[in-house]
């Protein structure tokens, strides 16, 4: 729809991640997960992302990320870009140890991951702002991006998962 009229996307994102389990799955999560992973993918319109506070696995990426060709992305200081929360994270990797080593490890990977500054390290959140100047930041991209000119490779049509 976006396309078909030349509308931006702006997406603001707090997603802990595609929750498992046999009620999501009858509900259809893969399958509508899947259609907007494809949305995103195809769409040729400026995509700006905003993370605001979690950003998990998977359902980050569906989100309009770096690696769907996002235009700009940018994570508030209090957003977390990660695979997993630190305590889901830890009770799969130190599943054996004591309960006073596993918050030690929780605390820690609190320290060095739940925070926006790895994934500015490797490039897939362009600038850490404040929330106070998304507004603007979000007004000079739609202006920088007016003109956007993007072809998909030709094709006779999509392949959209139903």
């Amino acid at each position: 729809f976006c396309d078909c009229f030349n509308i931006p996307i702006v997406t603001f994102v707090d997603v802990p991640g595609f929750l498992p389990g046999t009620n999501q799955e009858y509900g259809g999560i893969i399958r509508h997960g899947a259609k907007l992973l494809y949305a995103f993918a195809e769409a040729t319109v400026p995509k700006i992302t905003v993370i605001t506070r979690k950003a998990y696995g998977g359902a980050y990426d569906v989100m309009s990320s770096k690696h769907l060709r996002g235009d700009t992305n940018y994570a508030w200081p209090t957003a977390e870009v990660a695979v997993m929360g630190a305590k889901g994270a830890v009770q799969i990797l130190f599943r054996g140890e004591s309960e006073e080593l596993r918050r030690q490890h929780e605390s820690d990977y609190i320290d060095a991951l739940a925070n926006p500054f790895p994934a500015a390290i490797r490039g897939f959140v362009d600038d850490i702002i404040e929330p106070s100047s998304t507004r603007q930041r979000i007004w000079q991209d739609l202006r920088m991006l007016r003109n956007k000119s993007i072809t998909n490779p030709a094709k006779k049509h999509g392949n959209i998962p139903l």
